[in-house]
């Protein structure tokens, strides 16, 4: 058990060092855990109601004409958000040319006039696979950042860096009274989790599309950098902080699937048929999910969520103040967990037993998923359970392989000394007739020889087929010289008679059997053993080698199939090698000879089968003896 100990402890340490050094297998566990946690908890987050999306979407298109609509139509669509009571308007579209439907400048014009009016934010895109030609205003309105960065901070805090940016006309970005960048990438698994409030461009720093957004709602001046754990930073919007990783990531705590923020058609907003509070102190973002001009992408809570949807939720997530994050401690947090859980595990198992290991094992993988639920929804910090629950699995995994291992050494162990017992008895019982006479100890040995040879034969007979496995072949050739142990019971003066027994003394000599079986049965019930194969079979060698296939054999007059198998092959062997040897009553008989009586015994004396079995065999049998007898 002490073993087991060890090998459960030492896969806790290694399950637990795993986890430290998050192997990029691990890593994407741990999204699809994040994934599933927020199913579980997006219910008790319903959105705040301070973000709603003006939806440009197909009936919308259908009502006013093909997107993108004249500039000074979204002019009259600006201004009647901005009246209706909007803290602000965000586009997540870039007008990066003209109006293609009056090449005049007069609907630009309109436009850059509407925006000038205060409280629009329009997007852009920043682009990364290489420098691209800007104008001097593009992209515009960077971020007036203070960062801090506390004495223990390193410079693993890298936000992305730009190479370029698909801007707005500059006419409509100088109108603008902020802008912000539309880029959101999902994980390599395709799935859009994290998005960057903060983007780095020519040694400035850019904010977000939402993140514009929010300020300019909630006309927010005072915005700090503040990194202290290296890893991870906050942003602080006049005192309220919201968590970003290394690369200035916001981790987005999705409110359900596509449209659980409230929309309001595009096509509603100019004959004004929308309720009279739908803009009331929110932010509107425009944005398209018209089937061809949205963008789609995954995220855990659904499968074709709009980018324009996706810059509401972090809107929402800002204001609401909910945003998650993955502290830089979580990787440490969540080894140790899997170290405790793993060494409880094992000691469940040392003291109690398996299967309550089992249930506890179950247990805690149960308790560690509710938990890391409850942290995501109740303090907004996502601890994965993934190296908590591979480690206990792993940990009562190792402790049951190495029960079996141990137990199956043990139980080998036990099968081998017990293997040694039968081998050291059946020696001593051989032992026993060897001291009583040369003659049969020699009988013995030859007969263990002649048997196996035999029944490797029969074994391809169909009828014995599936009794002569190896293993019970070599049983039966091992167990064959106990045959005439019962003679040790039967005096000396008839083993030895010169001439022919009278009637009693043949009585006397039939007995054999039943010493045999005797001294056999006294040792099972000295030892204890109660039907065991291997004793089972020697009673039956030694009981049964005396009757004939006709019913005329001795001690019970067996006949036929109910002869055991084992009696039938050694009656053979026993005929073959007693007419080949010298006898005190008579000289041996020649191999021909003896194997004619065996022949002319087929059906009355001898099963026919293991007599054409032995007839195959018969010159294997001639060596043997000669071999003995050099």
């Amino acid at each position: 058990m002490n073993r087991v100990l060890v090998a459960g402890a030492l896969t806790a340490v290694l399950a637990g060092a795993v986890g430290l050094l998050r192997p990029s297998f691990l890593s994407a566990l741990d999204w699809r855990a994040y994934d599933v946690l927020m199913g579980w908890s997006v219910a008790p987050s319903p959105p705040t109601g301070r973000v709603v999306v003006v939806d440009i979407d197909d009936a919308s298109l259908a009502a006013i004409g093909q997107w993108p609509w004249r500039r000074d139509l979204l002019a009259r669509f600006v201004r009647q958000i901005r009246s209706a009571g909007a803290s602000a308007i965000a586009f997540d579209v870039v007008f990066a040319e003209p109006d293609a439907h009056a090449p005049a400048e007069g609907p630009d014009a309109l436009f850059a006039g509407a925006l000038r009016e205060g409280r629009v934010v329009l997007g852009y895109e920043f682009t990364f696979s290489g420098p691209m030609p800007l104008s001097a205003s593009c992209p515009a309105h960077p971020l007036g950042l203070a960062t801090l960065r506390g004495g223990g901070a390193r410079a693993e805090f890298a936000p992305f860096r730009a190479a370029g940016a698909v801007c707005n006309l500059p006419d409509l970005a100088a109108a603008a009274q902020t802008t912000g960048f539309l880029n959101a990438s999902p994980d390599s698994d395709g799935i859009l989790r994290r998005v960057p409030l903060l983007i780095e461009f020519r040694n400035r720093v850019y904010p977000s599309l939402a993140l514009a957004a929010v300020m300019l709602a909630a006309d927010t001046h005072d915005v700090v950098l503040r990194v202290d754990g290296g890893r991870t930073a906050q942003l602080s919007l006049d005192g309220r902080l919201v968590p970003l990783d290394s690369k200035g990531n916001v981790l987005l705590r999705y409110r359900g699937p596509t449209r659980t923020i409230t929309h309001v058609r595009a096509a509603d907003v100019l004959p004004e048929r929308f309720a009279t509070d739908a803009f009331v102190g929110k932010i509107a973002i425009v944005g398209a999910t018209a089937f061809g001009a949205r963008e789609s992408v995954t995220t855990p809570t659904d499968r074709l969520f709009s980018g324009v949807e996706i810059q509401a939720t972090v809107a929402d997530n800002l204001l609401s103040g909910d945003t998650l994050v993955r502290p830089v401690w979580a990787s440490p947090v969540e080894s140790v967990a899997t170290l405790v859980l793993g060494i409880a595990i094992v000691l469940v198992v040392v003291r109690i037993g398996t299967l309550w290991g089992g249930v506890v094992t179950v247990l805690s993988v149960i308790g560690v998923w509710i938990g890391a639920a409850r942290i995501l929804a109740d303090r907004h910090v996502f601890l994965s359970p993934v190296t908590p629950t591979l480690g206990s699995l792993a940990e009562f995994g190792a402790i049951a392989v190495a029960l079996v291992f141990w137990e199956r050494r043990r139980a080998n162990r036990a099968t081998t000394k017990l293997a040694e017992s039968r081998r050291l008895m059946v020696q001593s019982l051989l032992s026993l007739t060897e001291i009583r006479d040369e003659s049969t100890g020699l009988h013995s040995r030859r007969t263990q020889q002649y048997t196996r040879l035999l029944a490797k034969r029969l074994a391809t007979h169909v009828r014995f087929r599936a009794f002569m496995t190896p293993a019970r072949i070599e049983l039966l050739a091992s167990l064959a010289p106990l045959h005439d142990i019962g003679k040790v019971g039967v005096p000396d003066r008839l083993l030895n008679k010169a001439g022919k027994l009278t009637l009693d003394e043949f009585e006397e000599m039939q007995r054999h059997p039943f010493y045999g079986r005797a001294v056999i049965d006294k040792a099972e019930q000295h030892v204890g053993v109660h039907d065991d194969d291997v004793l089972d079979m020697a009673k039956e060698i030694v009981y049964t080698h005396h009757e004939r296939w006709d019913g005329h054999g001795y001690p019970r007059g067996l006949s036929g199939e109910h002869i055991p198998i084992p009696g039938r092959v050694v009656t053979v062997v026993d005929v073959y090698d007693a007419l080949t040897t010298t006898r005190a009553y008579r000289e041996s008989l020649s191999h021909d000879t003896a194997v004619g009586v065996i022949v002319s015994g087929r059906g009355t004396h001898f099963d026919p089968a293991v007599v054409d079995a032995f007839l195959d065999v018969a010159p294997a049998f001639q060596q043997i003896g000669c071999r003995a007898s050099a």
